[in-house]
């Protein structure tokens, strides 16, 4: 019920963002943006400039939508926004092809330095160079399930693929992550 509530107030929101409530707008997006900000950050291999876009881009597109939404239909407003973004970052993705994936930037630790502080830096780069040398529908399965959090069902309905499909990606994802870290493990 808590679920179903939770559309609602989300769709009730959009409603009202759609008719120029800016409150409602920055509600939702204060709501929605962080997660989605994270999922597409892992999507573009840390390029927060190409995350920003494409998160910005992914809100138009539901405002674009505010008068027709329903409430009671198949995804959820994050799910919506998820699978546009997913869709938005693979799209970029395949524009810029001819870039190698090792020249992605990493993603910096804002937080003062120590040596832990450089282990999880190594840690995270490693798992992001990883994940970037992953198919793109691995990776976006793997990082929606196991760094988003997002349910099966949910990854299925972003991915426009059914539940069996998310968890075959997930477990080849996740079988290639652990051979590409492999050779690293000691000094991970």
């Amino acid at each position: 019920m808590r679920v179903q509530d939770d559309r609602r107030d989300e769709a009730g929101l959009l409603a009202a963002a759609g008719r120029g409530d800016r409150r409602a707008a920055r509600a939702l997006v204060d709501r929605l943006g962080p997660r989605l900000m994270g999922f597409v950050l892992r999507m573009t291999g840390g390029d927060r400039a190409a995350a920003e876009d494409i998160v910005q881009e992914a809100f138009l597109r539901l405002w674009a939508r505010s008068g027709d939404w329903d409430a009671d239909g198949a995804a959820g407003l994050g799910t919506w926004l998820g699978r546009v973004a997913a869709n938005l970052a693979i799209d970029r993705s395949r524009r810029r092809r001819d870039a190698p994936l090792d020249q992605a930037p990493p993603i910096a630790d804002p937080a003062p330095g120590g040596e832990g502080r450089m282990q999880q830096a190594a840690r995270h780069d490693a798992v992001y160079t990883a994940l970037a040398s992953l198919p793109e529908r691995q990776r976006q399965a793997v990082v929606l399930r196991h760094i988003e959090g997002y349910a099966n069902p949910e990854i299925a309905a972003m991915m426009g693929i059914g539940v069996e499909a998310v968890e075959s990606l997930t477990a080849r994802g996740k079988r290639g992550l652990a051979a590409l870290l492999r050779p690293r493990q000691e000094e991970l």
